[in-house]
């Protein structure tokens, strides 16, 4: 695939990347194709994990174009079936994605890498809210961010826009790691790696299991979990990878999972 949005495959992983210079910008075009991309991604069972990152040294994503704004584009644009950027509001999306932060995210390049299920970043990295200043609001990251971060830190990011760092990103617990620019690939690669090696029905249980219980009490949640109505659960419980694990284990080999 050509254009801003190329992707490739292997391994069971997905690489995209947004190359829209100079700053990764999206409208609403490159929006619907990072959302056909990533409901490719979803539907395609020989796909595990995606690692989606920027292309360059200076932008992970300004977030969205104003170029396109200013020439008519609106706010409320159609940005396709997975929301701006292709995968933060995509339905039934029971896999993985990493963003792997090569410099600013900006924006609703921040929401995006919010949005994700792991996040990698280099140490020239940072992050920031600028939508304020700008007579607007950062929808997701309004709703997003009070819930990942301490709120008067979140509200100092959302009122008046301040940058964190990657190193500050990862003491606050919004990345997994903060490498060299030139590890940064080889870093999610590694995560992906690592979760392509899990069972995938495992894997998309701990996801279902999360989306369906996060607004529950803990209570409320066991009741739920128990109940035989959480499908991907109940589908890992029945599966002949249940089986395997184990038996893997207790044989001292590597585990060979169907998905099944």
């Amino acid at each position: 695939m050509s254009g801003p949005v190329t992707a490739t495959c292997s391994d069971g992983v997905l690489e995209v990347v947004l190359d829209r210079p100079k700053a990764n910008a999206i409208d609403a075009a490159t929006s619907r194709e990072l959302g056909r991309v990533f409901a490719d991604f979803r539907d395609d069972p020989g796909l595990r994990v995606a690692i989606f990152t920027g292309a360059g040294e200076r932008f992970f994503s300004a977030g969205w174009d104003l170029g396109a704004a200013a020439g008519g584009e609106a706010f409320e644009a159609d940005y396709g079936e997975g929301g701006f950027g292709g995968f933060p509001e995509l339905p039934e999306r029971n896999k993985p994605v990493i963003c792997a932060v090569n410099g600013l995210a900006v924006g609703g390049g921040f929401e995006i890498a919010m949005a994700a299920d792991l996040v990698v970043a280099a140490d020239h990295a940072a992050f920031f809210l600028p939508e304020t200043g700008l007579g607007i609001i950062p929808d997701a990251g309004a709703i997003r961010l009070p819930r990942i971060l301490p709120r008067v830190v979140a509200n100092e990011v959302l009122y008046a826009g301040r940058r964190l760092a990657a190193d500050e990103a990862l003491r606050w617990g919004l990345v997994n790691a903060v490498v060299p620019a030139d590890r940064l690939m080889d870093e999610a690669r590694a995560l992906a790696g690592r979760i392509v090696a899990s069972a995938p029905l495992a894997v998309e249980a701990v996801m279902a299991v999360d989306r369906e219980t996060s607004a529950r009490t803990l209570d409320e949640a066991f009741v739920h979990l128990r109940s035989g109505r959480l499908d991907a659960y109940e589908r890992m419980l029945a599966s002949e990878d249940a089986d395997e694990g184990p038996r893997a284990f207790t044989e001292k080999r590597d585990p060979h999972w169907q998905g099944r």
